[in-house]
């Protein structure tokens, strides 16, 4: 009677382990995925920012200098959005992407300042409709960064908590996952500013 109750004992704890490993699995692949939706929507902004500049070119030649930060930006925030989509849970890619996208947003910045001094440009049909689907995927980007850091936030939580804790660095876990927060994060709370 004793081993049967000292097996059943002994089950209950492996089921306990198993659903322990099962849950921090669960709560990683959550915030990958999140990073995933993050990444399409990058992938999306960067897109349109080539388009966005070959229009501007037409009517700002002599603004080459910021059309050239905007476009070295956005590529070096490209190549940071693969480093990290090849390991979302790399605390140094995701911080890396970060200074990327906070250098982007300066440059798109100083590209908006320079587009309000030609009227021209802003009542270029071409230039609204690009304009217009950036600010849509920039709402875009917010959202998911922010899905993604309650992935994040959800994942570090349940494998801190006991009695995860104990296994966690065991079964792969040890290193907790790394928020994607930008460095002008304020700025980026607003929408970005397009008047025409």
């Amino acid at each position: 009677m004793t081993s049967l109750i000292i097996l059943a004992i002994l089950v209950a704890i492996v089921f306990w382990v198993i659903s322990i490993f099962n849950s921090l699995v669960k709560f990683k692949n959550r915030f990958q995925n999140a990073f995933a939706q993050i990444e399409v929507q990058l992938k999306r902004r960067y897109d349109l920012i080539p388009n966005l500049v070959e229009t501007a070119k037409a009517y700002m030649s002599h603004e080459r200098e910021t059309l050239e930060a905007v476009i070295s930006a956005r590529n070096t925030a490209l190549a940071g959005l693969k480093v990290a989509a090849n390991n979302p849970g790399d605390a140094g890619a995701i911080s890396e992407l970060a200074g990327a996208e906070g250098a982007l947003q300066s440059a798109m910045s100083r590209l908006n300042v320079v587009m309000e001094a030609y009227p021209d440009l802003k009542a270029n049909q071409n230039m609204m409709q690009l304009s217009e689907e950036l600010t849509t995927t920039e709402n875009r980007v917010a959202f998911a960064r922010q899905a993604f850091n309650d992935a994040v936030t959800d994942y570090n939580s349940y494998k801190q908590s006991f009695p995860p804790v104990i296994f966690a660095a065991s079964f792969g876990h040890a290193a907790d996952a790394k928020l994607l927060e930008f460095a002008d994060s304020a700025a980026i709370q607003a929408a970005p500013k397009v008047s025409f």
